[in-house]
C-alpha cells in the first residue's frame, strides 16, 4: 500500500546515499554513533519514524542535511 511506500522513502535514501558512500551498515552506525539494530530498523522500513535527532545524526555521517534526507 501506498502508506507503507511513503514510510520507507527514508529508509531507501539513507541505504542509497550509503552504498554510494561505499560505507556498511555497521561502518555508518558507528559513523553515526548510533546502534546498528537502529539503522538497519530505519532502512527496512521497520521504524517508520525515526527521532530527528537520530536523522541528523545519520545524515551527518553521510555528509547530507536532515532536509536532504526527510524530503
Amino acid at each position: 500500500n501506498m502508506e507503507n511506500n511513503q514510510g520507507n522513502k527514508l529508509g531507501k535514501k539513507i541505504k542509497k546515499l550509503r552504498t554510494d558512500l561505499g560505507l556498511s551498515q555497521d561502518e555508518l552506525a558507528r559513523k553515526a554513533d548510533i546502534p546498528y539494530t537502529t539503522l538497519t530498523k530505519i532502512e527496512t522500513g521497520v521504524i517508520k519514524k525515526p527521532s530527528v535527532y537520530v536523522v541528523a545524526k545519520i545524515a551527518k555521517a553521510l555528509n547530507t542535511t536532515l532536509d536532504n534526507l526527510i524530503e
